[in-house]
């Protein structure tokens, strides 16, 4: 029973890093195992965020770790959330019922909507990481935060028609929001003042909200592209409002 309950936990991990990554891990998983599980989420963002902090920590200008930084994270979730952004920004910048909006974020084309959204959620989260020392805790708490701000998602956010996000959202349980809050307790250790941890736990959890909010009010329901619009946007305010707090 043991054996048979860790495989599936492990079979759900390989899943989840293989939907939200480029990792080469072999065989693919059955996804059903990581949509029955998706509380893991955070574990993805534990895993990019070490990589990005063991291939860069050693670089000491900050402008160039900060910029290196962000291509990398982009380059290891194989931009399928960053792509949520511009589509999202297309659907947001569009004027119009939801249905015709809900058609600008969903076509083949990315329009100035989703441009100028993902050129100024990159120039927030490069600026905040380039405007401080403290790398390694700014990673990890972006990187997990902002997996967890998805999870939020995907627990309370209704979906508008079928896809990636209804297949999690039907699998998913409140009580999931709380196994996933459980895996954030590690970034308590990291040596950042109480501020700080304050403003990124209010970030991953106030954003996927206003999201949902905002998605019901554009699009009558979420999908995956304000998922990944989500995750985006909740990594570079924790990034920046982190930064502020630093410096002042």
């Amino acid at each position: 029973m043991a054996i048979s309950i860790m495989n599936k936990m492990i079979q759900s991990l390989k899943a989840l890093l293989q939907f939200s990554t480029i990792l080469p891990l072999g065989k693919p998983a059955d996804f059903l195992e990581f949509s029955r599980r998706s509380y893991l989420y955070p574990v993805a963002g534990y895993v990019t965020g070490g990589i990005t902090i063991g291939l860069l920590f050693w670089i000491v200008n900050p402008i160039i770790r900060a910029a290196l930084a962000v291509a990398l994270l982009l380059l290891l979730q194989g931009g399928n959330h960053f792509d949520g952004l511009l589509d999202f920004g297309d659907g947001l910048m569009t004027h119009g019922t939801p249905e015709r909006r809900i058609q600008s974020m969903t076509d083949r084309y990315t329009g100035a909507g989703g441009i100028s959204a993902g050129l100024s959620v990159i120039l927030i989260l490069f600026a905040g990481l380039g405007s401080v020392s403290l790398f390694i805790p700014l990673i990890l708490f972006g990187e997990v935060g902002a997996k967890f701000s998805v999870e939020v998602i995907t627990v309370l956010g209704k979906p508008f028609r079928e896809g990636i996000h209804s297949a999690l959202n039907k699998s998913s349980k409140k009580v999931f929001l709380f196994y996933s809050a459980l895996l954030l307790l590690p970034l308590i250790l990291l040596p950042v003042a109480p501020i700080v941890l304050l403003s990124t736990f209010s970030c991953m959890l106030i954003i996927p909200l206003v999201m949902i909010y905002m998605a019901y009010h554009l699009f009558n329901g979420v999908n995956g592209d304000v998922a990944g619009a989500c995750h985006e946007i909740t990594r570079a305010l924790i990034v920046m409002s982190a930064a502020i707090l630093l410096s002042l």
